[in-house]
């Protein structure tokens, strides 16, 4: 497996805030009420055939990793903020036509910020790595398993 400790990690302000919070709360509050669950499940006997401290490792395990995962991308982060540009780039808001279609509405973002129900996309996905430095007016093409989609860039804000 590929090191990976040197990538950047791009996040708006506000979701770098959320992984924050998420990580401190990880952190305190839930790790001490698993070890909690861990010390009631040990007094019930025999560790061997109690389910319950068995369910209490595994989310002790789970907890975690979350926990681990959490501090790298902390650790990686790269703040974007939002920004006028006359190319796409992380940050970017960017209103495309796909072959004289209907617009869309589309943002720029990490990785860990995708989401498509909220119109933002990945940098490394498909459309955001063909959309990457382009300006208004200019086209791309995006290939997909169902073919070729050709787009045009109609307004960076």
């Amino acid at each position: 497996m590929a090191d990976m400790t040197d990538e950047k990690e791009y996040l708006s302000r506000e979701k770098l805030t959320e992984l924050q919070k998420e990580l401190e709360e990880l952190s305190i509050v839930k790790r001490r009420e698993v070890a909690e669950a861990l010390e009631q499940a040990k007094s019930l006997g025999d560790l061997r055939e109690n389910a319950e401290y068995q369910e209490a490792r595994a989310a002790q395990n789970a907890l975690e990793e979350r926990i681990a995962y959490l501090a790298n991308v902390v650790k990686k982060a790269v703040v974007v903020d939002s920004h006028h540009s006359t190319k796409v780039e992380i940050g970017s808001t960017v209103v495309i036509q796909k072959n004289g279609g209907d617009k869309q509405k589309i943002q720029i973002v990490g990785s860990s910020e995708a989401d498509i129900h909220a119109n933002k996309v990945s940098n490394e996905s498909p459309i955001g790595l063909a959309m990457m430095g382009k300006q208004k007016g200019d086209a791309f093409t995006v290939q997909t398993a169902k073919g070729a989609n050709e787009y045009k860039i109609i307004e960076i804000e």
